[in-house]
């Protein structure tokens, strides 16, 4: 269960997230911040730290909009700006083939996990609310992410 002080900083995650991701929004026209805010809520059931709980709501920020990382630590920390560069780098960069995507897939979540299990459980929970609004993607983009 979240504890009262820790409202205020889930509210400026929020908050912070929502004003980052303004004017976007997903394939089902929905704002963009209810993929955030899914993610949370994957996180929220997993019972998870409050840090985790703050980096679901954060995580595309880096990734998707003028949000720095630089931004992340000053606003939330050093250790939320830790958690979302690295699950923003578990999802990066392009392979020539999908033995080598999936191969390199594996070795990353791996090293994340050396790292901090927390980068892989909120990676697996973005992951899990994409699987969860596929029904809005192109059958060809449905079938690349679920391959992922």
């Amino acid at each position: 269960e979240t504890s009262p002080p820790s409202i205020p900083l889930l509210q400026r995650a929020y908050n912070h997230a929502k004003t980052a991701h303004r004017g976007q929004c997903r394939k089902s026209g929905e704002p963009y911040i209810t993929h955030p805010l899914g993610v949370a809520d994957i996180i929220a059931d997993m019972k998870l730290d409050l840090p985790s709980l703050v980096t679901a709501l954060l995580h595309d920020t880096v990734e998707d909009t003028s949000v720095t990382l630089s931004d992340i630590s000053i606003e939330f920390g050093e250790e939320i700006s830790r958690l979302v560069d690295g699950v923003t780098k578990v999802g990066r960069l392009p392979f020539s083939s999908s033995e080598e995507l999936q191969s390199e897939n594996y070795r990353k979540l791996i090293l994340a996990m050396a790292r901090d299990i927390r980068v892989v459980l909120v990676k697996l929970a973005d992951r899990a609310h994409n699987m969860r609004t596929l029904q809005y993607m192109t059958p060809e983009k449905q079938r690349k992410i679920a391959k992922e």
